[in-house]
């Protein structure tokens, strides 16, 4: 028998007192709301009900078992009601993945603006760098700075990320400024640490349509884009920072290009979700959101004019 479906008549019964009233707020008839008790008594063993001609009043046994699961029976319809108010209006939690560096950057003043237009979703922001399980970590959605996400998933390509060999003014003023790739040997580089060998990791040119990889002997290596970054900044040596990180610093003036006939595009920032048909209505808004406002961003990308400062 459908046990739920009887104990939510058992309930409207007690509280009703008349299995008549009960078949009206149910559309059914009464036949049909004695049937279903009936059932449940034979299924549980006890007698729940007195019956009388007009109304129905409950033995001690079926005021026992009221008190035990009317709360119970009421969470239950209260996180159902909840789950389905989630799926369709503009409230509840969003989980979402990103590196430390681009929530900074990037994420959170949209964030801001996002949760000023939809004040009752929560944010609950995942920071690590490596790539989220989406299923496991039970993120509904993720943002990644590189390659593209696995082809299993839904993912977007928002806009290119550049590979931009940049110095400060003072540096170069002090060590000169390379015109070839070749040049960088005789200068202090900067690197970054790739996090699963912990070997610093190539900087990459576009030459001539192709993709060519250059390794730099780095006078510091570190595992955060910011403290490169802050290390280029300080004059410490030439770095290879991508746009996210530069294009601001290079906007300002702090920072000069280098290069820039060779700067690679091939890397993006993606936005990626799993696939599902039950997309709840409040990460639907957020995607469209971010799509809106990242797509074509030339925020974080620099045009050929101002690589060439």
């Amino acid at each position: 028998m459908d046990e739920l479906r009887a104990i939510s008549t058992f309930i409207k019964a007690a509280e009703l007192g008349s299995f008549n009233k009960v078949a009206e707020a149910q559309g059914t008839t009464p036949q049909a709301v004695s049937k279903t008790i009936r059932q449940f008594e034979q299924h549980l063993g006890v007698r729940l009900f007195h019956r009388t001609t007009r109304n129905s009043s409950l033995t001690e046994e079926g005021q026992r078992l009221l008190e035990s699961i009317k709360p119970s029976l009421e969470g239950v319809v209260g996180a159902l009601a909840r789950a389905r108010n989630a799926a369709r209006e503009d409230e509840g939690l969003i989980r979402v993945a990103a590196s430390g560096s681009m929530g900074r950057k990037i994420l959170m003043p949209l964030l801001a603006e996002f949760q000023a237009k939809y004040p009752n979703i929560q944010i609950d922001l995942i920071q690590e760098d490596g790539f989220s399980d989406l299923v496991h970590d039970r993120i509904d959605v993720g943002f990644r700075g590189g390659n593209p996400p696995d082809a299993q998933i839904v993912s977007r390509r928002l806009f290119p990320v550049q590979q931009i060999v940049c110095a400060t003014p003072a540096y170069l003023k002090r060590h000169g400024t390379p015109r070839t790739v070749h040049d960088l040997q005789s200068h202090r580089c900067t690197a970054y640490r790739q996090p699963g060998s912990g070997r610093p990791m190539a900087w990459e040119f576009e030459i001539d349509g192709d993709t060519v990889f250059h390794h730099v002997t780095p006078v510091l290596l570190s595992n955060d884009p910011d403290t490169e970054m802050h290390a280029v900044l300080a004059g410490i040596g030439i770095g290879q920072i991508d746009s996210i990180n530069a294009a601001a610093a290079i906007r300002a003036g702090l920072l000069k290009p280098l290069l820039a006939d060779y700067v690679s595009e091939r890397m993006g920032f993606f936005l990626y979700f799993p696939q599902r048909a039950d997309m709840p209505g409040r990460v639907r808004h957020f995607i469209d959101f971010i799509i809106d406002r990242l797509l074509d961003s030339k925020q974080f990308y620099l045009s050929p004019k101002e690589l060439r400062v």
